[in-house]
């Protein structure tokens, strides 16, 4: 799928991550820079929720009974670890192969995320609407 050009999306964009589609959850290879990052971003992500929702960090389910999405999701990178942490995760990304490497990765990890293969303005066109929850 070449998604069209907009005012938020680089189709030469989606198609340099799409390529890379088989490797992202490969620690060890391309995506190696956003493994080795993952733990502060992921700290910094349940911190910032949990402290703006007055949850306890140190608990495994920390984020549980909250909805997140997850925009430009590609592989899920963020999405899982979310979901583990008790979130109701939904991750859009306008990269089919990227979605589909996802709900694969997720599926296989026995984690249920909404992936879908979307945009922004796809998510606002259909009236869904996007809060911080506050």
């Amino acid at each position: 799928m070449t998604a069209p050009p907009t005012a938020t999306l680089d189709p030469a964009e989606i198609d340099r991550f799409r390529r890379l589609a088989d490797d992202w959850w490969d620690p060890r290879g391309r995506m190696r820079p956003l493994h080795e990052i993952a733990p502060a971003r992921l700290g910094f992500i349940r911190d910032a929720a949990c402290r703006h929702f007055r949850r306890d960090t140190r608990k495994a389910q920390a984020l549980a009974g909250l909805t997140a999405l997850d925009i430009g999701c590609a592989a899920g990178l963020v999405s899982e670890p979310v979901s583990r942490m008790g979130a109701r995760v939904t991750g859009i990304d306008p990269g089919d192969e990227l979605i589909a490497a996802a709900r694969t990765h997720a599926a296989a990890g026995g984690l249920t995320i909404d992936y879908r293969n979307a945009r922004t303005e796809d998510l606002a066109a259909a009236g869904v609407r996007m809060s911080s929850g506050g």
